[in-house]
């Protein structure tokens, strides 16, 4: 049988496995020059003090993004614009800030928090396992102060705000400041003649907002924590500020 040979066959077949072997190297390279994806941009800082986002000093105009931790120190404060809302950590507190729902949101983790809003899908805040959240469209600003991972502190300054857990929501009046117990024990839980009976049962300075079993129950507080509010509410709502 006669076999043909091609000139420079050899010298092709040869240079195959070089060209593969670069080809392979300059893939790998771009991949890597290219990075992982950035992170979104939630928002801006707009006044800091004593405070850090991560491990650095926090600074007006520094860019927040998801997934960042804010904290302040005793005497410390920061505030983030993040769209049609505003952030505002008080002193010894800390959260996460995220967008990951399509909205700005941030997670509590310790101390107070509060927020403005310009609308009712602005912004949310978590807290433990409760969301709180504007109940309306109107301007409105809300505070939260986690206490304990069963118990926190909400207060309605401007406008209603919705606070639900495990898929269950209740209302949080304007002007009102509520306890918040999550998974009370049933008889704190439960009216005295069960769910539905219409009557209710008072305690934590106030009536629960609805009878029967609940994973959490709210117990109202009073207004007198609307005063020391005042100056936080004229902050986040000053159009002289950026």
């Amino acid at each position: 049988m006669l076999l043909l040979h091609r000139p420079g066959e050899d010298s092709m077949q040869g240079l195959r496995a070089p060209l593969a072997t670069l080809l392979f190297v300059g893939l790998s390279a771009s991949i890597a020059f290219a990075g992982p994806k950035p992170t979104t941009s939630l928002g801006t800082i707009v006044t800091a003090e004593h405070a850090r986002v991560g491990d650095s000093a926090a600074e007006v105009g520094t860019t927040v993004y998801s997934g960042d931790r804010l904290a302040t120190d005793q005497q410390g404060s920061v505030q983030i614009r993040a769209g049609a809302a505003r952030l505002l950590l008080q002193s010894a507190s800390a959260a996460i800030v995220d967008d990951s729902e399509g909205a700005p949101s941030a997670k509590l983790l310790l101390g107070t928090a509060t927020f403005s809003t310009g609308n009712a899908k602005a912004f949310t805040l978590y807290a433990s396992r409760a969301a709180i959240r504007a109940q309306s469209d109107a301007p409105t600003i809300g505070q939260v102060t986690y206490l304990s991972e069963k118990e926190l502190l909400v207060i309605s300054k401007r406008g209603p705000l919705t606070i639900t857990v495990d898929g269950e929501t209740q209302l949080i009046d304007e002007g009102a400041s509520y306890r918040v117990i999550l998974e009370p024990p049933p008889a704190m839980a439960q009216g005295p003649e069960g769910a539905g009976s219409g009557k209710k049962e008072k305690g934590m300075g106030g009536p629960p907002l609805r009878a029967g079993r609940s994973y959490f129950l709210v117990g109202a507080v009073g207004i007198t924590a609307l005063v020391t509010g005042l100056a936080i509410s004229e902050a986040l709502e000053s159009p002289s500020r950026p």
